[in-house]
């Protein structure tokens, strides 16, 4: 048990590393030699783990998923836009959310399109969405799958954006007023009166969640 356990923290060290690695260098400036000196473990142990330097890229972006959860609201609106502002206000000190974002942005000589969280986030949205319309929340007009597409491509470009005008440090504002420009054409007006899009959202969620782990 006590061998398990040290294999799952050495896997997680490795890939903490490769998270920084990545989202500094990108993936083909990323060495094994440079991921290596971030951690303190053994080449061989990382090849145990990790193969190759794909394998490696590939286990960042499953990490994603990860960060696809966020706790019941009796609301599913609430849900997704919860989903958004966690992201939000998890990514200027997530390295490993970073790297997942660029990884899956890039066009290099591998491509990770088919491992992108942002297709794992469109669905996890699209069925949020589906729910919300059977709870009577949505607009008679709205289309699921588009609107999560919608919502996805607009918090990446969002994202994209920020990391350009003040290193993410202001994504949690910029997020909040994507929803407040795209909530009502999606939401019937007595929900949309009841939904917290405040840029402080994911930091009360964090808390939250902080206080129901003591």
């Amino acid at each position: 048990m006590a061998q398990q356990a040290r294999a799952v923290e050495t896997r997680r060290l490795i890939l903490q590393g490769a998270a920084l690695v990545f989202d500094e260098m990108g993936y083909d400036a990323a060495s094994i030699k440079e991921i290596l000196s971030r951690v303190s473990v053994t080449k061989g142990a990382l090849y145990f783990h990790f193969p190759s330097k794909e394998d490696l890229a590939r286990g960042v972006l499953e990490e994603q998923t990860l960060h696809l959860h966020v706790s019941p609201q009796t609301s599913k609106l609430q849900e997704v836009i919860d989903l958004t502002m966690a992201v939000a206000h998890a990514l200027p000190n997530d390295a490993m959310l970073r790297a997942g974002s660029r990884l899956a942005l890039e066009r290099g000589s591998i491509d990770f399109a088919s491992d992108s969280p942002f297709l794992a986030w469109a669905k996890v949205c699209e069925e949020l969405l589906e729910q919300a319309r059977r709870d009577g929340e949505v607009l008679p007009h709205v289309d699921c799958h588009e609107t999560a597409e919608l919502i996805v491509g607009s918090f990446t470009g969002i994202q994209a954006f920020s990391q350009i005008s003040s290193a993410l440090l202001d994504l949690e504002k910029r997020v909040s007023a994507m929803w407040k420009h795209i909530l009502p054409s999606v939401a019937i007006p007595a929900a949309l009166a009841r939904l917290d899009t405040a840029p402080d959202r994911g930091a009360r969620l964090q808390q939250a969640h902080q206080a129901a782990a003591v």
